[in-house]
């Protein structure tokens, strides 16, 4: 081969490390081709060097390429894995699915001014100027999707072009529409063409368009794509939803009507995720508590604080307990802490100002405030103030690790002595802004599970092992095994990050290495570590397929330098801990309102509220119903009596309503037997007549077994027990 030839060969890496070699430039559709035609069939778009990419996109160099299909993979555990359509292969999808949504709209509402429709995780959305006369309305949702249909059906290409600045630029200015024009300058100034970087920046960059069919002859939009190759390969479309937005964000902007929409590969995918949104929508924990009685958040009190009704307080309470049981087997001891500190202590710490944003305002002595309004001190120069720390005040505590550094400081430590382990449930406070609370999972006043080790450099291992171990019971015991696992690392490029380098890479391979004992898979993530250190965040999958980010385990070499902690060693000589935070439930309040939901409030019989309730079937047997109440609740059940004057099937159709566990009918013939008629939760549920002292010591033995799935009913030996 001459030196010309060699020249012009391109080199396509594949995933399975194989290389491709061509003649010249080639699109990602031909190498498609040329691993075979199966696959180039199925293909609908391609990653190259990592970058998603349309299957009609040239190759021109060297690189690497996956090609990308709506086929099905294992996601979630090993025990548990789901096979779900590729994320990647979704974006294209839903990327698509937008344009044909918004020139399905403009059929709909001529006039109608598209401004960005970008996908999301779950589907996607565009932002749309309607005319004052003919806003959007729900009720046109169904004309909407019939034109959507029709250009599926049409199968049109999407077809890409380029324009450079000057022509693309008058190209929109001639179109009218505002909104593009400025899409498009932001676009050339995020490309470095900006008429501040002069003429030959400007020409090399393009403004690119997407048209569904032959450029000038079907609808077109301004899009940096990528997108699948047709319109025919989109299965699925639904339009969801209608929001308000403003342009850009800002309220004092143009008004816009945001629609959300989404799509997937088949009906059948569709449909099943509509039947999630539905089943989410039936557990939607703000609802079921409030149903339940679980919680409150009150105005009078303040957004993002809740109120633990009594109801919900058994759960947490039964939460802790639980998690006290193991912190004890692993040789935890219990500290309480205030809830408000000296802003010193936060300095110190590197918690304030650096996170402020996210912070109460700082509390201020009175005096200390009286004499600076003396000296006619403004708002800013107070802010600056306390950012350089000329004045001092108190912080609501946004973190408990510096209370538990000083109480670890308060007292010599030897290397014997190591590990210290100090845990509380100790409640902080975050500034979240308004638009972003959401019930209990995101609040502005919670409590976490939280625990500071201390240890040697040589005991970090281990001890994060033990940490890993304590989430898995966690998660085994209320039957959330299907979980995956992150790792977060520094961003080398950031500067939030404080400490020594060689400590940062010290912790983050024992954050890999711990990890990789999980049995789960585990994904890094440069970026996502604490500003103190790297972490790893356990994200859960509920029932209904919802993932939550609930326990987590950091490493931390740094707080303990910036505090100046020290042991003593073998050696006779002060060395520096290393210090762990963890907390496996992460926020008492989130983790409650992700168990309503994942159970949908219907709690395993040790975590109920209310586990038993006894219903006579008249006043002639209340009394006897008294009796079987007073010794379920002598044996630590916890037990009601419903001694209305309603009729017992109303009285069992409340009871379950309510998602009691189990429900205790009583009549004479009972009484006269010593025993009760037992249903489990739900009305079908019927276990029959048992003794009374066998369903007292089997509920009760179902509660300390700490069941985590099924309905109640399981552990039903006892309770045949004379």
């Amino acid at each position: 081969m001459s030196p010309a030839a060699a020249s012009s060969t391109i080199r396509v890496t594949l995933p399975d490390g194989s290389v491709k070699e061509f003649g010249g430039p080639v699109t990602a559709y031909q190498v498609a081709e040329s691993i075979g035609s199966r696959l180039a069939r199925a293909a609908v778009g391609a990653k190259i060097d990592g970058q998603l990419a349309d299957l009609s996109s040239p190759i021109e160099r060297d690189c690497s390429l996956s090609i990308v299909t709506p086929e099905r993979k294992a996601h979630g555990s090993e025990s548990r894995a789901t096979m779900e359509p590729d994320p990647d292969a979704l974006y294209l999808l839903r990327h698509s699915a937008a344009h044909v949504m918004a020139e399905a709209i403009q059929r709909v509402v001529p006039g109608a001014q598209l401004v960005y429709g970008p996908p999301l995780e779950t589907g996607f959305y565009y932002d749309i100027r309607f005319p004052d006369d003919r806003p959007l309305k729900e009720g046109d949702f169904e004309a909407i999707e019939a034109e959507v249909g029709k250009i599926v059906k049409e199968d049109r290409r999407f077809t890409r072009y380029e324009l450079g600045v000057e022509e693309g630029m008058k190209k929109l200015r001639a179109e009218g529409s505002k909104y593009k024009v400025d899409n498009a300058e932001r676009a050339i100034a995020a490309s470095g063409g900006s008429e501040t970087h002069g003429s030959e920046s400007r020409a090399t960059v393009k403004l690119s368009w997407y048209a569904t069919g032959e450029p000038g002859t079907h609808w077109e939009d301004l899009c940096r794509g990528p997108h699948v190759p047709s319109t025919g390969r989109i299965g699925a479309v639904k339009v969801m939803s209608l929001a308000s937005s403003y342009w850009h964000g800002d309220e004092t902007s143009d008004r816009l009507t945001r629609v959300y929409g989404t799509a997937f590969f088949s009906k059948k995918d569709l449909d099943e995720h509509l039947d999630r949104l539905e089943q989410a929508k039936a557990r939607d924990h703000r609802v079921l508590g409030k149903h339940l009685r679980l919680f409150h958040i009150d105005e009078m009190v303040g957004q993002g604080l809740v109120l633990w009704t009594p109801n919900g307080s058994v759960v947490r309470k039964e939460l802790q307990n639980f998690i006290s049981e193991e912190l004890k087997k692993q040789g935890y001891t219990e500290v309480f802490t205030p809830n408000i500190g000296r802003l010193e202590l936060f300095r110190t710490s590197g918690h304030f100002p650096y996170y402020a944003d996210s912070q109460y305002p700082p509390v201020i002595e009175r005096e200390s405030l009286a004499a600076l309004a003396s000296e006619g001190c403004s708002c800013a120069q107070l802010s600056n103030k306390l950012s350089t720390g000329d004045i001092d005040g108190y912080l609501l505590k946004p973190m408990n690790c510096p209370f538990h550094i000083k109480i670890f400081d308060s007292q010599p430590h030897s290397y014997r002595d190591m590990p210290v382990r100090l845990a509380e449930f100790g409640t902080v406070y975050r500034w979240e802004q308004s638009g972003e609370l959401n019930g209990m999972t995101r609040v502005r006043g919670f409590t976490q599970d939280d625990a500071h080790l201390f240890c040697t450099p040589e005991q970090v291992q281990a001890e994060l092992l033990g940490c890993l171990s304590l989430v898995k019971i966690i998660f085994a015991t209320l039957g959330m095994e299907d979980y995956r696992v992150r790792v977060g690392l520094r961003d080398p490029d950031s500067s939030k990050y404080v400490g020594d380098p060689a400590n940062w890479d010290k912790a983050e391979e024992a954050c890999r290495q711990a990890a990789k004992t999980l049995g789960v898979p585990f994904k890094e993530e440069p970026g996502e570590a604490a500003f103190y250190g790297p972490k790893i965040d356990f994200v859960v999958k509920d029932v209904i397929g919802r993932e939550w980010q609930l326990g987590t385990v950091q490493v931390d070499y740094n707080l303990p330098e910036r505090f100046d902690l020290s042991y003593i060693g073998p050696d006779n000589k002060p060395h520096r801990p290393v210090m762990i935070h963890r907390a496996p439930f992460g926020s008492m309040e989130r983790f409650c309102g992700v168990l309503i939901e994942h159970f949908a409030g219907a709690f395993p019989t040790w975590l109920a509220p209310e586990q038993v309730r006894v219903l006579p079937i008249s006043e002639k047997t209340n009394e006897y119903a008294a009796r079987v109440v007073a010794e379920l609740k002598a044996a630590g059940v916890r037990a009601t009596l419903d001694d209305g004057n309603e009729r017992v099937q109303a009285k069992i159709k409340h009871a379950a309503d309510m998602k009691i566990p189990y429900m205790a009918v009583v009549g004479p013939r009972d009484a006269e037997n010593g025993a009760v008629s037992v249903r489990a939760r739900g009305v079908q549920h019927d276990l029959g007549a048992m003794a009374l002292g066998g369903f007292v010591a089997g509920v009760r033995q179902e509660a300390a077994a700490r069941l985590a799935w099924g309905e109640p009913g399981t552990v039903t030996a006892a309770m045949q027990v004379g």
